[in-house]
This record gives structure tokens, C-alpha cells and sequence, in this order.
């Protein structure tokens, strides 16, 4: 998740300094050697140093006045964010039989999870608990960890068959 932050910040601010807005150059120079070295810092086995050198960024961008810069997302933002971009990454990867796989538990997951929501008479706990769960699913099988994957999936049966509900 870390490396898909930093490469999904990398392609950001590449994009942004890659734009023509008018903006003052000697600003988005500065910005550019920024990105550059945290590049070579990512490159070099230092996240760590990348990661501080593009938060430098934001300040930066917004000290010099740049309007059309890359805004630092809020912490649920930049989670989903890095998420999704790992997910792409990733499915790339990974063998196909494994893709089938973590395919039918997302089938079973979606059926699941939308009998349980469209079930009449549950509490909200019970509501929030479904919603919960069904996150963490997808979030494993978005990092391809279909044991993990699994194990939510029987928590959303043991939910249903408690109210109900065939799985």
C-alpha cells in the first residue's frame, strides 16, 4: 500500500507539472526537482525520505499561490486512493487462475452482502456490522488475499444464517 501511495503521488504531481496552466514556472521548477528527488529517493530504498519530500510539496505549492496544484487528500481520500491504485497494479501480476479465484469470491461476496442488506427487520448495528464487514472483503480481495477474503465471507454467512437469510 505504501509504494502504490507513493507511485499514485508520483504519477499526480507528474501529471501536474506535465500540464501547461500558466502558472509561475520558477514554482513548478522547484516542484519538479522535488518530485525528482523523491524519486531517486524511492528508487534509492528510502520511502520514507520520498514520502516527506511530496508532503514538502503541497506546502509548497500552496505558499507560492498555485491554484491548480495536486491538494493534499484527507486520510479516508488518500487510503481509497492508494487502494485503487494498488488494485490496478496488481491485477496485472497475478496469475490467472488466481484472478478466477478471487473472481467467484467477489460473486459470493455481492450476493451475499446484498441479501443481507435487502433483508427486511435488521437492526442497525447489525446494518453497520454487514457494511463493515463487506469492506474488509473487498479490501482483501483487492490485495489479492482470498484466505482473507474467505474468512469475511463465512462472518457475512454466520450474519446471515442468524437472521435468516440463506447465504
Amino acid at each position: 500500500m505504501l509504494d502504490a501511495e507513493l507511485s499514485k503521488a508520483f504519477d499526480v504531481w507528474s501529471g501536474y507539472l506535465d500540464a501547461r496552466t500558466g502558472e509561475d514556472p520558477e514554482a513548478r521548477a522547484r516542484l519538479r526537482s522535488t518530485l525528482e528527488s523523491a524519486r531517486a529517493a524511492a528508487a534509492e530504498g528510502d520511502p520514507a525520505s520520498a514520502r516527506a519530500l511530496l508532503a514538502g510539496m503541497y506546502d509548497d505549492a500552496r505558499e507560492a499561490g498555485l491554484l491548480w496544484a495536486p491538494l493534499l487528500p484527507r486520510p479516508c481520500q488518500a487510503d481509497a486512493q492508494a487502494r485503487d491504485y494498488a488494485k490496478d497494479e496488481l491485477r496485472q501480476v497475478l496469475p490467472v487462475d488466481l484472478r478466477e479465484h478471487l473472481d467467484s469470491l467477489a460473486v459470493y461476496l455481492s450476493v451475499t452482502g446484498r441479501r443481507l442488506k435487502n433483508a427486511p427487520g435488521l437492526d442497525a448495528t447489525t446494518r453497520q456490522d454487514i457494511r463493515y464487514i463487506t469492506a474488509r472483503a473487498g479490501m482483501a480481495l483487492d490485495l489479492a488475499h482470498p484466505r482473507a477474503a474467505r474468512h469475511e465471507l463465512e462472518r457475512l454467512k454466520t450474519i446471515a444464517r442468524r437472521c435468516g437469510v440463506e447465504p
